[in-house]
């Protein structure tokens, strides 16, 4: 487990060249001990993950053209128990499974003082979260999750799929409050994850609406609250009354595995109610019982398919590490949403259009993102993403019809010229090494 501890951030400016003050030592005048090079640090980490601005429309570089001074305001208030959460920006987008869902982007600023709140509350907390819990935690991914599901669905015939409908929404703060104070005895954490879960919300028109419930689905602070809560909501108490029930959990998507249909029924009925006594709801339309159907199961079931994670599981054909032989197996790769969605980004990128780039900018390009994709989505079942391999080089074979007048009205010519460029250049765009070039026509 890799959680950096708070006394382990290490100073890369000197205080002055931040604006904050230079004793360490010496009578403490603020209500609040906050560690100064904290602050730096939760800006550092803020700045790497870049963002929007919130309802003061303040972007990153303009908070950094006074970085000093900010920095300074941030410690100050935090320090003097002053500092008061600014509305959050509210920003609709849209769901997968259609309509929009609500993002609370706090300010620049705010932020930061999330992120210096983290940096303290996470060494506390992260050690008491089980193992199968993946989402939002250091040294976890969704791959892991992935992999660990593929082993269990070998093993368990059926697996009940869960999601929680509208979990940042819906969190008690009476609840995740008592486990917030079970986890540290800071006053300023404690104070501040308070202030934090009642900041208001103000919408696309300008209105501003109060909380009672929810942790803003945006903010810095909001996804490890999310998971303290669900660690006694459905991890820990999964783990005390049903121990025999492998389960995978990625924020509020989850797995049961189980060795029967009834049984999969079963956690259904104790899973609802149990989330009902939480406050919290099951998705009816996201959460099924699936057979893991493959080639020993042969049983006709509804459901013998699942996604999860941005992968499918089903029934498909698998190749026998030992032997060679092809067999049928319940295994992951990549969903059709998520190629969709690929292919969709692709087209914004209008690539076909820029007829002003080189084949070299291109590339620059796209490659970061090509690559995250065969990364992630093509660790398991890779060559389900030969669809998207071949959607690109079609993109590429348009481009060239539009940049050269020779090509415009001869496909035939320009598949043959991406074709002889990839063969001479194969290292030019990442999708083209590793054998993975793929057709053109």
């Amino acid at each position: 487990m890799n959680v950096e501890r708070r006394d382990s951030i290490k100073p890369s400016v000197s205080q002055t060249q931040l604006g904050l003050p230079q004793e360490e030592v010496g009578p403490q005048t603020k209500p609040f001990l906050i560690n100064r090079w904290q602050v730096y640090e939760a800006f550092r980490r803020v700045k790497a993950n870049a963002g929007s601005a919130g309802v003061d429309k303040q972007s990153i570089a303009e908070f950094e053209e006074n970085l000093k001074d900010n920095l300074y305001k941030i410690w100050n208030r935090m320090s003097s128990g002053g500092y008061m959460p600014p509305p959050v920006k509210a920003v609709a987008i849209p769901k997968k499974s259609g309509g929009d869902r609500l993002l609370g982007i706090p300010t620049v600023s705010d932020r930061i003082a999330q992120m210096v709140v983290k940096l303290e509350f996470e060494p506390d907390v992260e050690p008491h979260f089980l193992p199968d819990s993946y989402g939002y935690r250091p040294g976890k991914s969704a791959l892991d999750a992935i992999a660990v599901t593929r082993k269990r669905c070998w093993k368990y015939d059926w697996v009940l799929e869960f999601d929680i409908k509208g979990l940042f929404d819906n969190i008690s703060h009476e609840l995740l409050l008592k486990a917030v104070d079970k986890h540290t005895d800071s006053p300023w954490v404690r104070l501040y994850t308070r202030r934090w879960l009642t900041a208001s919300m103000q919408l696309a028109d300008g209105s501003v609406v109060q909380r009672e419930k929810g942790t803003p689905q945006g903010g810095v602070i909001s996804p490890i609250l999310a998971n303290l809560f669900l660690h006694y909501a459905f991890d820990k108490w999964l783990q005390k009354y049903h121990p025999n029930k492998p389960w995978c959990r990625y924020a509020d998507d989850g797995l049961v595995h189980c060795r029967s249909e009834a049984q999969a029924n079963y956690m259904l009925q104790v899973l609802r109610q149990r989330f009902e006594e939480c406050g919290l709801e099951l998705h009816p339309e996201k959460t099924k019982i699936v057979y893991c159907k493959d080639e020993r199961r042969t049983g006709n079931y509804h459901h013998t398919a699942f996604d999860f994670l941005g992968y499918t599981f089903r029934r498909r054909g698998c190749k026998d590490s030992k032997t060679g032989l092809i067999f049928l197996g319940f295994a992951p790769a990549v969903s059709k949403h998520a190629l969709k969605e690929m292919r969709r980004k692709i087209r914004k990128t209008r690539i076909r259009s820029r007829t002003d780039w080189s084949l070299n900018e291109i590339a620059g390009f796209i490659n970061p993102v090509v690559r995250g994709w065969l990364s992630y989505y093509g660790a398991f079942y890779r060559s389900e993403m030969y669809r998207l391999i071949r959607h690109v080089n079609k993109t590429l074979v348009r481009w060239a019809m539009r940049k050269y007048k020779s090509l415009r009205f001869s496909k035939h010519r320009a598949v043959a010229l991406m074709e002889r460029i990839a063969q001479q250049k194969p290292d030019l765009f990442v999708h083209w090494q590793k054998g993975m070039k793929g057709a053109f026509a």
